[in-house]
């Protein structure tokens, strides 16, 4: 048996280098698990543009020296089995759901091992985000449904970061904005923001290009949706920007627009591909909301509560996908590419098999 990995240019996002090797062998305390199925979204393409600056490209580190340097291994979420285990406590056929490297397997280092699932202990993992370490088994997962594996995979990453999103948002009363925008209106990310405060208080408004207004209302998510050139036709409340395209563009228009009554501008993801930090006033970044969530709730409190946002979103959301099944490195370069492009539609569910 062989094992592969699927690694980008980190200055050429569109060149992969696809290699291939033994299947890496065990120490004691490890557990190899084989990657089952991925999903690819916009998401996965802010990990690549924003790998250096927020540590990404650390998670998994690319260690074949014969392909070139300069590479890395994209994040992606999704199902693996455990395929071989030294560490106690975690067994051989145990399913987990998790951070995952585009590749066949992975090594892990599980610590923190209860029913629920475990932590990698891996030492290059250590000082990175704790939530992207943890893996839940299947069996011990409240928002788990063996029907929903599709959606868990497109939408369950997204929809934390929306959870978290929307749940910063509410604590903070909207800063007393009696608007949010997001841009990117047609992002699943955004989307499920907006499914989350839509009726909780301020007007939540979509802005998206004109092709994926239609779509983008047929959700039923905003209050209103308007094409990114109608950012002037809008009332000049107090409003809040949750900037999920990372365009310089719409940031001017809408600033320009609602001046000093622009109360945050929220950088939250990069569908454009552009960085833009800098630009924001603020960058989002959901493990922050999530420990203050856990310190507030308790884990238990907070897995409640997602797992209840999720049962609901779900139910709408089975609706707006339709999804597309891969199999294989080869299918999995094919999402990647795509997605990166922007070729993928608002409608499409990217799902590989491995």
């Amino acid at each position: 048996m062989t094992a592969w990995t699927l690694a980008v240019a980190r200055d050429d996002l569109a060149r992969t280098v696809l290699a291939e090797g033994p299947v890496p062998g065990l120490a004691g305390g490890e557990a190899l698990l084989r990657v089952d199925r991925v999903g690819m979204t916009a998401n996965n393409v802010t990990y690549a543009v924003l790998g250096e600056s927020m540590r990404y490209w650390e998670f998994f580190p690319h260690r074949d020296p014969d392909s070139g340097l300069g590479l890395g291994l994209v994040p992606l979420w999704g199902f693996a089995e455990v395929a071989a285990s030294t560490a106690p406590g975690v067994e051989a056929g145990q399913r987990v759901y998790g951070y995952l490297p585009p590749a066949s397997h992975l090594v892990v280092r599980p610590v923190r091992i209860d029913g629920t699932g475990f932590r990698d202990g891996a030492g290059h993992r250590a000082g990175l985000p704790s939530p992207y370490n943890a893996y839940r088994l299947t069996t011990g997962d409240p928002v788990y449904r063996a029907d929903q594996e599709d959606l868990l995979v497109l939408f369950r990453p997204l929809f934390f970061t929306s959870f978290m999103l929307a749940d910063q948002l509410l604590d903070n009363d909207c800063h007393g904005a009696a608007t949010v925008l997001l841009s990117s209106a047609s992002s699943k990310t955004a989307y499920a923001a907006a499914f989350e405060l839509r009726g909780r208080g301020p007007r939540v408004i979509g802005l998206t290009s004109p092709g994926n207004v239609a779509f983008t209302e047929s959700l039923g998510c905003y209050d209103q949706v308007v094409p990114y050139d109608d950012v002037a036709t809008l009332d000049a409340v107090p409003a809040v920007y949750l900037d999920l395209s990372g365009s310089p563009a719409t940031r001017a228009a809408v600033r320009a627009h609602f001046g000093d009554r622009l109360v945050r501008d929220v950088a939250v993801g990069l569908t454009a591909q552009i960085p833009n930090a800098d630009a924001a006033g603020q960058v989002f970044f959901a493990p922050d909301q999530m420990r203050k969530r856990t310190a507030d709730w308790g884990r238990e409190g907070l897995d409640r509560r997602f797992a209840e946002a999720w049962r609901r979103f779900a139910a709408a959301a089975a609706g707006w996908v339709d999804v597309e099944t891969g199999e294989g490195p080869e299918a999995l370069r094919a999402a990647w590419l795509d997605v990166l492009a922007g070729r993928a539609a608002p409608r499409s569910g990217r799902i590989v098999r491995l």
